[in-house]
């Protein structure tokens, strides 16, 4: 059966979940937004899903630099500093008791650009300020994804140019990416796997993705490659990837390259903040390496455990 990244056991806590909205904090069956609201009406909004690890908001300040920068983008005040947004999150993992010793929380910050006086795009037709919405979740995911990892197709669909919609807004307006997750499950995988305008690899549907190869033969020094980035939002654990490879030692380059070099990679990865880093072990039906997590991938797995540990100690 397939499944993906994102994969999680269901935890009855989440019943009882508070959650913040806008300067309210509400249980979980009264926390409900305006059916006028942009985000609802339109995707109009941007959001940020932020792991808590040790009780603390891992690399929070990464996150709410690219919010901000994607809210410049489309024009939209979020109307608080990154401070009081900040404060806003604390309040809300402190009334639902997530301190210290909490870990296995994912939260989903969420901002549109408010209230619409009518269901129509312009944004003079705004009433409100911004919505802002925290919702905390015991939510991590499954230890298989981690080791077993997920299979991928490539789709037809492509991430697109930046004078069309810019892949670099972590936007509400999901329905490419969710296109392309709909065809690789119709195709049986796990995820989709996207190429850019060019026929590159991209990115895929909600995770970066990387491959390991050995330029120099099966004996030579392994070297993870990544997209060039520039039809992918900036990820904050890919560019962590990046800097756990120059910290060990391990070549690491962003550049063009195509599927068929997929095909031939020993190892490949995609990242994200819920997961970490997970294995990829198939793609378009072609076994990747052995068809096991690698010994690259472990490493950086461990890596990054330990850099989140000193992010959040």
């Amino acid at each position: 059966m397939a499944h993906g990244t994102h994969d999680y056991d269901i935890d009855p806590r989440n019943e009882s979940i508070v959650i913040g909205i806008n300067d309210e904090l509400l249980p979980r069956e009264r926390a409900m937004v305006s059916v006028f609201d942009s985000g609802f009406m339109l995707g109009d909004g941007v959001w940020e899903g932020i792991r808590v690890h040790h009780g603390k908001p891992a690399f929070l300040d990464d996150h709410l630099r690219r919010l901000y920068e994607g809210a410049k983008g489309i024009d939209m005040d979020i109307g608080r500093t990154p401070d009081e947004l900040a404060q806003l999150i604390q309040a809300t993992l402190d009334a639902n008791a997530m301190g210290p010793d909490t870990d296995g929380v994912h939260i989903r910050l969420m901002i549109t650009r408010g209230v619409k006086s009518t269901p129509y795009q312009d944004p003079r037709f705004t009433i409100t300020p911004p919505t802002i919405v925290v919702i905390p979740e015991y939510k991590t995911a499954r230890p298989e994804t981690l080791t077993q990892g997920v299979r991928l197709y490539t789709v037809s669909i492509r991430r697109g140019r930046p004078d069309v919609q810019d892949p670099k807004w972590n936007s509400h307006s999901k329905l490419n990416c969710i296109s392309a997750c709909i065809q690789a499950a119709k195709a049986g995988a796990d995820e989709a796997l996207m190429l850019d305008p060019q026929g590159f690899v991209a990115t895929c549907n909600s995770t970066h993705f990387f491959i390991v190869r050995h330029p120099d033969g099966p004996d030579g020094a392994p070297e993870v490659w990544t997209s060039t980035g520039d039809y992918c939002i900036p990820g904050i654990t890919r560019r962590n990837v990046l800097r756990l490879c120059g910290e060990h030692g391990i070549t690491a380059r962003e550049k063009n390259f195509s599927v068929t070099e997929c095909y031939g990679a020993t190892e490949a990865f995609v990242t994200g903040t819920f997961a970490g880093i997970a294995p990829v072990t198939e793609i378009d039906g072609r076994t990747v390496g052995t068809g096991e997590r690698g010994p690259v991938v472990e490493q950086l797995q461990q890596h990054y455990v330990a850099l989140l540990d000193r992010e959040c100690r």
